[in-house]
């Protein structure tokens, strides 16, 4: 334990530091250091034979080790804005890794595949009221950047939301009592009646009322709702009406408990209070996912296949595309293609060749995402709002699509035409870098390259933006200083 924090001795802590400097700097919770009124007097407890022999007065400072509850700064380079640098909490664990609730990782952009992260102890009670009352994580939930939440209820939680709160989810009475018993305070007095008494008690999802704070009032329209549905909502169950800290009726997804303004955290935060806010994120997480541990959640194969007809007319679609865009290059040989604006006939092609494989790809999506059955996972994941999106589920089951490097098509880097394998001249959507085959299908060895050429754009433009940024901080910070001097 290399960090350590000064505390003064006074005649309510006395007895708690001599036992921590008896300890010693091996033993923890132990102590490193003491030091006199004066500062003249310091001790070093590493080369003391015997710690308990040290003698302790009112004024003395001791370097004691960090203990639970001790207020730290915790920070993820680059920070890149104020919510890179957040004050937390200590628990003490065993091992030397740091953890973190999921919810907190959003603003540091962290993620568990081995990213690094520093903790600062604060070495003054000044520093520690700071981070207490300024830089607490409850504190830096809403960003005054967007005036939207940063840290809101994400993965498995989130999916585990709109399981737990359709109409179709109910509860028996062991499943329920295992559920509520993971609520901070939770008094049994507060438990709803079942919504069904016969022939045995079953709970609906809607016990989520009993992690939202009782002032909360919220009305919230699912985006895509048509004006004129707006009185039918009750039918198709797509919206969100909470009264009084009730959830009356709705699903709860990211459009609920994302980070949008107005939503489920963003009211907490602004008409309860911070710590509510921190409160309703762990509940949520422990019944929901201690939930999910009772149903279970997987994607398995059979959630990315479709049926024949679809494909058939995904092939059709694909077959249509291809016609069309054959159509469109035998007028650009010939010379009849009708050049754009400010283009030339080749720019003019690619553009209206994109156009197509676009449409294309659009029409495929829409098929196959009609056709996956209402309780297929995948799809509820994307509906959730908990991972992946409908170009995901197009590029895995219908085909990948167009691969393109600086907003084009992959251009002739080699004697006229982008790989060896293809004729010179050729302007084909093969050869320019369309991926007919789907991720389930499994890519050929040119539509394998093309879209690895896609993708290392995107690894490339990462790593430029990122050095950017840096750049753009450090010169900031040096101006600063430079107007200092």
């Amino acid at each position: 334990m290399n960090l350590t924090f000064p505390e003064v001795v006074t005649d309510l802590n006395i007895d708690k530091l001599k036992e921590l400097v008896s300890n010693g700097p091996t033993k923890y919770p132990g102590a490193k250091m003491i030091k006199s009124n004066d500062g003249k007097t310091v001790i070093d407890l590493r080369y003391c034979k015997n710690t308990t022999d040290e003698h302790l007065e009112k004024g003395y400072i001791v370097e004691r080790h960090m203990q639970n509850g001790d207020y730290v700064i915790f920070n993820r380079q680059p920070s890149l804005h104020k919510m890179s640098m957040m004050g937390h909490r200590v628990h003490i664990l065993p091992y030397s890794t740091f953890r973190l609730n999921l919810s907190v990782t959003t603003p540091y952009n962290a993620d568990f595949d081995g990213d690094e992260m520093n903790m600062h102890l604060p070495q003054s009670l000044e520093s520690k009221s700071e981070i207490m009352n300024i830089m607490h994580v409850p504190k830096q939930i809403v960003s005054p950047q967007s005036n939207k939440p940063v840290m809101v209820i994400v993965q498995d939680t989130l999916i585990g939301c709109k399981i737990f709160t359709s109409r179709d989810n109910f509860l028996t009475y062991e499943q329920t009592m295992n559920i509520v018993m993971w609520i901070d305070d939770f008094d049994i007095r507060n438990l709803p009646m079942p919504c069904i008494m016969k022939p045995q008690h079953l709970w609906s999802g809607k016990l989520f009322s009993l992690i939202i704070p009782e002032k909360l009032n919220l009305t919230r329209f699912r985006e895509d709702t048509p004006t004129e549905l707006k009185d039918k909502l009750h039918l198709i169950d797509n919206f969100v009406q909470i009264k009084k800290g009730e959830l009356i009726q709705g699903i709860i997804c990211k459009k609920t408990v994302g980070a949008f303004s107005g939503g489920i955290v963003h009211n907490i935060w602004t008409e309860v209070s911070p710590q509510k806010t921190i409160e309703f994120l762990g509940n949520c997480q422990k019944i929901i996912n201690n939930f999910l541990l009772l149903t279970g959640w997987t994607v398995g194969i059979s959630d990315i296949i479709c049926d024949p007809e679809t494909s058939e007319e995904v092939a059709k679609t694909l077959t249509k595309m291809k016609k069309n865009i054959n159509e469109i290059l035998l007028k650009a040989q010939i010379g009849r293609l009708d050049s754009q604006p400010g283009k030339n006939m080749i720019d003019s092609f690619e553009t209206m060749a994109n156009a197509e494989l676009n449409s294309a790809r659009e029409k495929a999506g829409v098929l196959v995402q009609k056709s996956l059955l209402p309780k297929n996972h995948l799809k509820n994941m994307v509906s959730a709002g908990s991972k992946g999106n409908s170009t995901n589920i197009s590029q895995i089951i219908a085909f990948v699509g167009q691969q393109n490097v600086e907003g084009k098509c992959i251009p002739f880097n080699f004697q006229n035409r982008t790989l060896p394998h293809f004729l010179k001249d050729d302007y084909k959507s093969e050869s320019k870098g369309f991926v007919e085959n789907s991720f389930l299908k499994g890519l050929t060895p040119q539509e394998f390259y093309f879209h690895a050429m896609g993708g290392r754009e995107g690894i490339i433009d990462t790593a430029v933006k990122t050095l950017t940024d840096w750049l753009y901080s450090e010169k900031i910070s040096l101006s600063f200083r430079r107007h200092n001097d």
